[in-house]
C-alpha cells in the first residue's frame, strides 16, 4: 500500500517531466514506463495539444449499434467476464470497458459514483479512445503495442484525463488478429498495482470462450506441462477435427508450443504432433470424460491434457472414416502413472489432512461408498481423484458430475443416458449417461447435496439393483462402479431439514470424511511450494521462491476460498513480477490480502511455522513476540524511507534512484505503485 507522500513523490516527477516536455518540446527518454513515452512521442507528431479539453463523442447512437453488432461476438463472450471483474473491484470507484479494435468503446459497467465522473471526459460506450482522438491513454496504447498497458494520472497526454488511472489488455482471435481491448479504469488517487494483472486474466477468459464457441464442432484438447494447469487460465488449448485434423490453437496453446502466429496449419495432424493415434485418446475421453491422461510430445516432452467431445462434435463424428476419430481403442496399459494424484502424493505432513487419508486408504477397493465434506475450494475433488487412483479400479474411468452445475431439467438425461427418440430434441442414437460411462472405475457426484429430491430417488434405486435405466429405455442395464460422494452442505442437517432423502444418506456415507479447511492447516508452505511449480507463470529455469515476510502474510490470512483463492492469489503474484525477479514479496499481493493481514489480530507463528510445521497460538510468556503483520509493515518502512531518500538524492531521476538501491527500475515504479 503506497502511502500519501510516495504518491505525492511519483506525482512530482510525472509533472516535472510534463513541463520539460512542454518547455522543450523534447519527449523525455526516462522516468516514464516505455509504453508512455512512446504514446507521447506519437501524440506529438499527430499534433495534439495537451491542454486540449474535453472532447464530446463524435458518433452517434446508430454507429455506436452498427460496431456493436459488427463486434457480435466479442461483446457476447466479454459481457459475462466483465460482469466478473466489476464483483472483484465492486466500490473501489472503477469500471470496466469494453473497446474494438478501431477504439470505441462498446460497453462499460462500474459502480456509479465513477460512471459520473468517467462521463465527464467521455469515457462511456459510443466514445472513442484510440491515440489519435483521446491522446495517450491505455486503451489506445494497447491497441498499438499490442501489448498490456497501464497508464496512470498525469501520464495521459490530454490535461484532462489526468483524474484517470487505466490498465489495459488486448483481446485477439486465435489468428491472432487484434478484436479490441479490456480496461479497468478509476480515479487516479485510487491504483492498485494488481489491477493489469486482473484486466489480463479477464482477456484469458474472454479469449478462451471466444475460442471454444468458434470450436464447438470440434474436439477441444486443453493441456498444460503440469497436471495442476489444467483447467486453469493458462492451459492450452487446440480444436481438433473428426479426421484428427489440428485445426486450431489458441494463443496460450501456441507459447507452451513453441508455435508462432499464423503457423498453426504446420501442425498437420495430431499424430504429427504427438505419439500415439487420436482414436486411442478418443477411446478414453468417452470412457471417462474428465480422465486427465499424459501425451508425449514428438520432441520427447510430455504434457498433461483433457479431451473434451461436445455433442455436436460426437455427431459430426459419426461419419468419419474408420481408423480416425471413431475409434475407441482399449486402455493404452502403457500410460506412466508417474504424475498420477494418489493418497500418498497428497500426503504433506498436516495431522488432519493425514488422517483423513490414512482412512480413504484403509476403504478404497471396499464396496464402501466415501462421502468428502469440506468448505468449497478445500480440494473434495482432488481427494476423490486419488482415492481412485490408489484402488484397484485405477485404470477403469473416473466420471465426475457436479450435481449443482446441471440444470434440473437435464439431470435425468445427464446421468441416467436417453435412447434415441426419448424426447424432443434428442440424438437419434441417444447418449450413454454418466453412470453408465462410469462402468468398471468411479462415479463421483460432487455438490451431491444440491440434487433434486426426484434425482434422489432414482439414484437411491441404481445404487441398490446396480442397474441404471436410461430414459425411454424398456429395460436396465447392469453397472458395476465405485461410489464418492462430495458436499459443501452438511448433509445430516439437510436431512432434517428434508432436504436430503435419509435413505440415500445412509446409502451414500459408508465412511463420511471432513476435509479440513486451508486455515487449519500447518502445511501452508508445502501447498505454495506445489501450486507455483504447477503454474505456467513459473519462469523457467529459474525457481520462484516466497520471502519469509511474504509467507508470514499467507499463513495469517483467513482464506475464505481455500486452496482455489490461494491459487488465485498466487498466480496474480507470478503474474506481476519483473523480467529477471524470482521471489514473491509482500508487493505482489493482491491488496485484500494485505488489507485483511494488516486489520488482523497481531500473531506470532511458531519457530517451525517457516519449515511448514503446525501453527500455534503465542505463548502469553513469550518474551520477544513477533506479529505476522509486522514484517509487512518494517519492508514497507525501509522501502518508503529509502526510495524517497534516493529520489530525492537524485533530484527525481528514476533511474539513477533505481541503480543507487540496486533494483530494476521496473520494481521501482511498482514500488511507487506505478505501472510494471
Amino acid at each position: 500500500m503506497v502511502d500519501n507522500t510516495m504518491r505525492a513523490a511519483q506525482a512530482a516527477v510525472v509533472e516535472s517531466l510534463r513541463r520539460q516536455f512542454s518547455a522543450s518540446g523534447q519527449v523525455p527518454d526516462a522516468g516514464l514506463p516505455v509504453p508512455v513515452l512512446r504514446s507521447w512521442a506519437r501524440c506529438q507528431r499527430l499534433g495534439l495539444d495537451m491542454g486540449e479539453r474535453v472532447r464530446p463523442p463524435s458518433t452517434t447512437r446508430g454507429d455506436l449499434m452498427v460496431a456493436r453488432e459488427r463486434s457480435a461476438a466479442l461483446l457476447a463472450h466479454a459481457s459475462g467476464v466483465m460482469e466478473h471483474l466489476h464483483e472483484q473491484i465492486r466500490s473501489s470507484g472503477s469500471m470496466v470497458l469494453l473497446a474494438d479494435a478501431s477504439g470505441m468503446i462498446l460497453h462499460g459497467i462500474g459502480d456509479p459514483a465513477f460512471v459520473d465522473r468517467a462521463n465527464r471526459v467521455a469515457l462511456q460506450a459510443g466514445a472513442n479512445w484510440s491515440e489519435c482522438e483521446r491522446g495517450t491513454n491505455a486503451i489506445g496504447a494497447t491497441l498499438i503495442e499490442r501489448a498490456p498497458v497501464e497508464v496512470l494520472g498525469a501520464e495521459h497526454y490530454l490535461d484532462c484525463n489526468g483524474v484517470l488511472t487505466c490498465s489495459a489488455a488486448p483481446i485477439f482471435d486465435w489468428r491472432g488478429e487484434l478484436l479490441g481491448a479490456l480496461d479497468i479504469s478509476g480515479d487516479h488517487r485510487s491504483h492498485q498495482p494488481h489491477t493489469l494483472g486482473l484486466a489480463r486474466m479477464g482477456v484469458r477468459l474472454v479469449e478462451r470462450r471466444l475460442f471454444e464457441s468458434e470450436h464447438a464442432r470440434h474436439a477441444l484438447l486443453s493441456f498444460h506441462p503440469r497436471p495442476e494447469g489444467v483447467g486453469g487460465l493458462q492451459e492450452g488449448l487446440l480444436a481438433i477435427d473428426a479426421d484428427g485434423e489440428i485445426v486450431a490453437a489458441d494463443r496460450q496453446a501456441r507459447a507452451l508450443l513453441g508455435v508462432e502466429e499464423r503457423r498453426v496449419a504446420g501442425l498437420g495432424n495430431f499424430s504429427n504432433l504427438f505419439r500415439g493415434g487420436f482414436g486411442t485418446l478418443i477411446g478414453r475421453a468417452a470412457r471417462d470424460p474428465a480422465a486427465l491422461v499424459e501425451l508425449e510430445l514428438r520432441s520427447g516432452a510430455r504434457i498433461h491434457a483433457r479431451l473434451r467431445l461436445s455433442p455436436a462434435w460426437q455427431a459430426g463424428a459419426q461419419s468419419a472414416p474408420a481408423g480416425t476419430a471413431r475409434v475407441a481403442a482399449a486402455p493404452d496399459p502403457s500410460r506412466s502413472a508417474r504424475h498420477r494424484t494418489t493418497l500418498e502424493t497428497l500426503s504433506t505432513g498436516d495431522p488432519a489432512l493425514q488422517f483423513v487419508l490414512d482412512r480413504c486408504a484403509r476403504i478404497v477397493g471396499r464396496s464402501i461408498p466415501i462421502l468428502i465434506q469440506g468448505e468449497s475450494g478445500s480440494g473434495k475433488e482432488l481427494l476423490a481423484r486419488a482415492c481412485h487412483n490408489s484402488g484397484p479400479r485405477a485404470d477403469g474411468p473416473f466420471v465426475a458430475v457436479n450435481c449443482a452445475a446441471i440444470p434440473e431439467n437435464l439431470i435425468e438425461s445427464e446421468l441416467f443416458g436417453y435412447v434415441g427418440g426419448a424426447f424432443t430434441g434428442a440424438r437419434k442414437e441417444g447418449a450413454i449417461g454418466r453412470i453408465q460411462q462410469a462402468h468398471g472405475g468411479t462415479l463421483f457426484l460432487d455438490e451431491i447435496g444440491d440434487m433434486p429430491l426426484a434425482m434422489q430417488a432414482r439414484l437411491l434405486r441404481v445404487l441398490q439393483e446396480r442397474c441404471v435405466q436410461p430414459v425411454g429405455a424398456g429395460s436396465a442395464v447392469p453397472v458395476d462402479i465405485a461410489l464418492l460422494c462430495a458436499t459443501h452442505r452438511q448433509l445430516g442437517e439437510q436431512v432434517k431439514a428434508g432436504r436430503f432423502r435419509e435413505d440415500l444418506y445412509y446409502r451414500v456415507n459408508g465412511l463420511g470424511v471432513q476435509l479440513p479447511p486451508l486455515r487449519a492447516r500447518s502445511d501452508l508452505q508445502g501447498i505454495v511450494r506445489r501450486l507455483l511449480d504447477g503454474s505456467s507463470h513459473h519462469p523457467e529455469p529459474a525457481r520462484v521462491d516466497v520471502a519469509p515476510e511474504t509467507m508470514a502474510i499467507l499463513a495469517a490470512y483467513p482464506w475464505p476460498g481455500n486452496i482455489r483463492q490461494l491459487q488465485n492469489v498466487l498466480e496474480v503474484a507470478l503474474a506481476l513480477l519483473d523480467e529477471g525477479e524470482t521471489r514473491i514479496l509482500p508487493v505482489h499481493l493482491p491488496e485484500e490480502v494485505l488489507q485483511a493481514v494488516g486489520d488482523a489480530p497481531a500473531l506470532a507463528p511458531s519457530a517451525g511455522a517457516e519449515r511448514g510445521e503446525p501453527r500455534s497460538a503465542r505463548p502469553a510468556d513469550d518474551p520477544d513476540p513477533l506479529p505476522l503483520p509486522l514484517p509487512l509493515r518494517r519492508a514497507r518502512a525501509l522501502d518508503d524511507d529509502a526510495i524517497r531518500a534516493a529520489i530525492e538524492r537524485f533530484d527525481g531521476n528514476l533511474s539513477a534512484a533505481a541503480r543507487h538501491l540496486g533494483v530494476a527500475r521496473n520494481t521501482l515504479y511498482r514500488r511507487m505503485g506505478r505501472p510494471f
